[in-house]
């Protein structure tokens, strides 16, 4: 459906994440289910990517981006079609260093934000113990002062994350006799002694390593602590908002997800002469799923713009969370039920999204306390409000202007060779290249890419600065229908361009979306009306 709440920079950015997820995360699934881990180079293309940091602050390399990238990233996700996986990313992005961005002191905020946001650092979220899950308030885990440090003992246990993380953000008992008004989040790095974890198995979820942590006499500086002390409790409580919000956006589109794979499937089996999907019984079983996922959808965006307005929606994040989870349930149910004897084959992926489904109505709060949250606000006319003394407020909706389509084509992956010959294809205005993957060889092949007539009457600079080994300074002049490429800055430019060469190479190789790449500051560009107009005199590579 339209929806009012998109505009066509954020579909580019779902179209550069579905691309990613499509070619460069499906195709890994298996390996990453039997590894039961994501391997961390993952992480680290996602931070080159920009991904990791669209709800961070610019200070620390993101890009703060309105609410709405961070809809469509986590919707985009579910489509990888393992639970896991978004949980780890879930958590990483949007709980571990959720606290630090909002209340954490600013040595702490450059010390943890940078890595997490490139992708070289990777967060937990401690909160569930043995003892307490839900009952946050009785954590058993504390910290004792002890001059300039804490001292850590306890334990977590279901901790996301909690056995590869490189940080987690734990909830501790301060004051121990003071109940919720004693608790307070504190930053564990890994590598520090007494912190151990080891990994659990489950029933789903098998691509995200979950932990149970152990705490003996952890020695944290104070300048760890997140916040005020004493007030992490609230802090909790202030984030479930957030964490319950994303659950439910990242369930709706793994109901969707699911839908999507019985769909696929019933209309290329047959049964008794004919499709699954001339069966009225199935089409219309799936059809009434479509329709209850869409309304949820919808719930979806409009709770994601009342968050977006500052709104503290605990009502509407919580009902969210309980119907999109309960309708996590029903739809892998329901949808494996089309595929018969082999939706319950391994290699189905039907019966991983039916495994990973089922433990969404427990995390981030079970619908029992979904429920009972919603009648207390129904019955009880309970209100609530943030704990944090001075919310960010929202960042306005900028309309950022889009460069022209990116120079090249999308490729399959086939350039091959070590030779520099090139091939025309006039009849698609598509050059086919053999060996250029580097910004330099990329650059220097723009001669050999000049559409024909293009550049007629016309005398114009443009400097490139490539930083990297693979980059480099570059003049590029089209001048009467010629272009040339020489080393080094020369004369006075219309446009200067400045990137990374990996940045460089991955938009012009169809790797990355060349207007995401601006939008996010990737690549800065002094002139994007000439900068377009310099696009559309050269061919693509295929």
């Amino acid at each position: 459906m339209k929806s009012p709440y998109f505009n066509q920079d954020h579909e580019i950015f779902r179209q550069t994440v579905r691309q990613y997820i499509e070619t460069e995360v499906r195709p890994q699934a298996a390996k990453w289910e039997a590894d039961e881990r994501i391997p961390k180079e993952v992480w680290k293309r996602m931070g080159d990517l920009g991904f990791l940091g669209i709800n961070h602050d610019e200070a620390y390399g993101g890009t703060n981006q309105d609410f709405f990238y961070s809809v469509i990233y986590l919707e985009e996700i579910a489509r990888a079609g393992m639970g896991g996986y978004a949980a780890a990313i879930g958590v990483h992005q949007y709980m571990s260093t959720a606290h630090l961005m909002k209340v954490g002191s600013e040595e702490l905020k450059q010390r943890i934000l940078p890595g997490a946001i490139d992708g070289t650092k990777w967060g937990a979220l401690g909160i569930t113990e043995p003892f307490a899950g839900s009952d946050v308030a009785n954590i058993r885990t504390t910290a004792v002062r002890d001059g300039d440090h804490y001292i850590i003992n306890g334990s977590k246990t279901f901790i996301t994350n909690g056995v590869f993380c490189d940080f987690i953000t734990v909830a501790c008992k301060t004051t121990p006799d003071a109940g919720a008004a004693g608790i307070s989040l504190i930053v564990v790095e890994a590598g520090t002694p007494g912190f151990t974890s080891s990994q659990l198995k489950k029933i789903g979820w098998h691509s995200s390593d979950t932990g149970e942590i152990a705490f003996a006499d952890v020695r944290v500086p104070v300048a760890n602590l997140v916040g005020e002390e004493n007030m992490g409790f609230y802090y909790i409580m202030d984030s479930f908002q957030l964490e319950r919000l994303v659950t439910g956006i990242t369930a709706t589109e793994g109901a969707q997800y699911a839908l999507d794979a019985a769909m696929k499937y019933m209309t290329e089996r047959e049964a008794f002469g004919r499709k699954l999907s001339k069966f009225q019984v199935l089409r219309h079983r799936l059809a009434e799923l479509a329709s209850e996922i869409e309304a949820l959808r919808q719930l979806s965006h409009h709770t994601s713009w009342l968050y977006s307005q500052g709104e503290f929606a605990v009502k509407e994040c919580s009902m969210l969370k309980l119907l999109s989870t309960e309708l996590g349930k029903k739809a892998a149910d329901v949808c494996l039920q089309c595929f018969g004897g082999y939706g319950f084959m391994e290699e189905y992926e039907i019966a991983r999204m039916y495994r990973d489904a089922r433990v969404g109505t427990i995390v981030g709060g079970t619908s029992e306390i979904m429920l009972e949250i919603i009648a207390k606000i129904m019955f009880d006319q309970v209100q609530y409000d943030s704990a944090y003394k001075n919310p960010p407020a929202p960042k306005a909706q900028v309309e950022v202007p889009s460069p022209a389509p990116q120079p090249v084509a999308q490729t399959n992956g086939a350039l091959n060779g070590t030779s520099n010959s090139t091939n025309l294809n006039t009849s698609t205005n598509t050059l086919t290249m053999s060996t250029p993957t580097t910004a330099a060889e990329i650059l220097r092949s723009l001669p050999q890419r000049l559409k024909a007539g293009a550049g007629a009457g016309v005398d114009i600079t443009y400097h490139f600065d490539i930083e990297g080994p693979e980059g480099g300074q570059f003049t590029v002049r089209v001048n009467d229908g010629t272009a040339t490429v020489e080393d080094g800055l020369h004369g006075e430019p219309k446009c200067v361009v400045k990137t990374t060469d990996q940045t460089y190479a991955d938009t012009e190789l169809g790797r990355t979306n060349a207007q995401m790449a601006v939008m996010m500051g990737k690549i800065k560009v002094s002139n994007i009306g000439s900068m377009m107009k310099f696009v559309e005199m050269f061919n693509k590579i295929s």
